[in-house]
């Protein structure tokens, strides 16, 4: 005898920050840069090591100020996502003036970076204005 039930399939939640635009776009610089970085001549190691690690740095600071409760420190790494996507610009700048980054790769990296900085600065904003005293 057979017997109709269904199985519980078990139910994946997600964390807030994977939700959020500016994490989602942090995860599409990292993959941009990894492809970047794959281009890049091995003499230039250096640029690609700091580029990785400055990319790398900016969705990690984002989930890292989701995870925390107080709201001056999640206040602080979005500022560190910031810089860190702010130094990401600079390297690309470097790059694309040293003839090792393409105008196509450099102005899609421009603009997820504007916009990446631009989504960190509201953020950032946002949270200290619930401390500010009014």
């Amino acid at each position: 005898m057979q017997q109709d039930c269904e199985v519980e399939k078990p139910k994946v939640g997600y964390f807030d920050h994977e939700r959020w635009d500016v994490y989602q776009a942090a995860l599409e610089l990292v993959i941009l840069i990894s492809d970047i970085v794959e281009q890049l001549p091995r003499r230039k190691a250096y640029l690609a090591d700091q580029l990785q690690r400055a990319g790398t740095s900016v969705p990690l600071n984002i989930a890292e100020g989701a995870g925390e409760d107080a709201i001056n420190e999640k206040a602080r790494f979005y500022r560190m996502a910031r810089r860190s996507a702010t130094e990401c610009s600079s390297i690309f700048d470097v790059c694309q003036r040293l003839g090792l980054l393409d105008k196509s790769r450099y102005a899609q990296g421009r603009v997820l970076l504007l916009r990446i900085v631009a989504m960190l600065t509201k953020m950032g904003r946002a949270e200290t204005a619930y401390t500010s005293p009014r």
